[in-house]
C-alpha cells in the first residue's frame, strides 16, 4: 500500500515535471532516463514512476520497453484534463490557448444556459443568483469577485441538468481562474454585472433563446478582448 507521503510527493513531482514538459523545457532534446530524472528532481524511483504513470494517463508521456520514456506530440495531450489546460495557460505566450478555450466555452455555455432556462431547477438557479450577488458584494475584492464569477458560470453548467456539462466543472473552474483574470486585465475592469444578470434573468423567466443569446454576447465580448490582445502582442 502506498503511503500518503509517497502519493503527495508523486503529485508534487507531477506538477513540476508536467509544467516542465508543457513549457518546452525538454524540447529539442532527448527526454532524460528514469535515473537522470530521479537525480534531477531528487526523487526516488517509486515516486518518479508514479509521476510518470500519471503524466502518461494525461497523454504527455509514453513509456516503451527498451525505448524508455518520451514526450508525446501535443495532439496526443488530454486538453480536457484540468492540469494540462492549466499548465498550457501558464505558459509565457499563451494567447492562442486562451482564445481556443474561449471558443470552447462559446460552444458549450450558451447551450447550457438555454437548457437551464428550460429545465427550471429552482435550487440550481438559486446558486446562479448567489454567484451574481456575490459578484456584486465583492466587487472591491479582486480575488473574491473572481471566485464569484467562476461560481456563476459553473452553476449554469449544473442548472443545465446535463450530467456531461456538469462533468466539465473541474476543467471550467481551473481554466477560468486564469482566463477571467486575463480578460479583466485587458479590459481594465472586472466582469460586467449587467451582462451576467441578463443571462440569469432569462434563465429565471424560462426564456431559453434569450439566455443563449445573452451568454453568447458575454463570451463573444471576451473572445474579442483576447483577439485584440493577441494583435497588440
Amino acid at each position: 500500500m502506498r503511503s500518503e507521503h509517497g502519493v503527495s510527493l508523486a503529485y508534487g513531482l507531477l506538477k513540476t515535471l508536467g509544467q516542465s514538459i508543457v513549457t518546452g523545457e525538454f524540447d529539442n532534446t532527448i527526454f532524460p532516463t528514469e535515473a537522470e530524472l530521479c537525480q534531477r528532481y531528487g526523487a526516488s524511483r517509486t515516486v518518479m514512476r508514479e509521476a510518470v504513470k500519471m503524466l502518461s494517463a494525461k497523454g504527455l508521456l509514453s513509456s516503451r520497453q527498451r525505448q524508455g520514456t518520451r514526450i508525446e506530440p501535443v495532439d496526443n495531450w488530454n486538453m480536457l484534463d484540468p492540469d494540462v489546460l492549466r499548465w498550457l495557460m501558464e505558459r509565457p505566450i499563451s494567447n492562442k490557448i486562451f482564445r481556443e478555450f474561449a471558443q470552447m466555452r462559446l460552444a458549450i455555455e450558451p447551450t447550457a444556459a438555454a437548457l437551464a432556462a428550460e429545465v427550471q431547477d429552482r435550487r440550481a438557479i438559486a446558486q446562479i443568483r448567489q454567484g451574481l450577488e456575490a459578484m456584486i458584494t465583492t466587487a472591491g475584492d479582486q480575488d473574491a469577485a473572481l471566485q464569484a464569477d467562476i461560481d456563476f458560470h459553473v452553476a449554469i453548467l449544473k442548472a443545465s441538468g446535463n450530467p456531461f456539462f456538469w462533468r466539465l466543472k473541474p476543467l471550467i473552474n481551473n481554466a477560468l481562474q486564469l482566463s477571467i483574470q486575463l480578460t479583466n486585465k485587458i479590459s481594465g475592469h472586472t466582469a460586467s454585472i449587467a451582462a451576467h444578470e441578463a443571462i440569469l434573468v432569462a434563465i429565471e423567466r424560462g426564456d431559453g433563446e434569450a439566455a443563449k443569446k445573452a451568454s453568447e454576447a458575454l463570451l463573444i465580448e471576451s473572445l474579442k478582448l483576447l483577439e485584440t490582445a493577441s494583435l497588440d502582442a
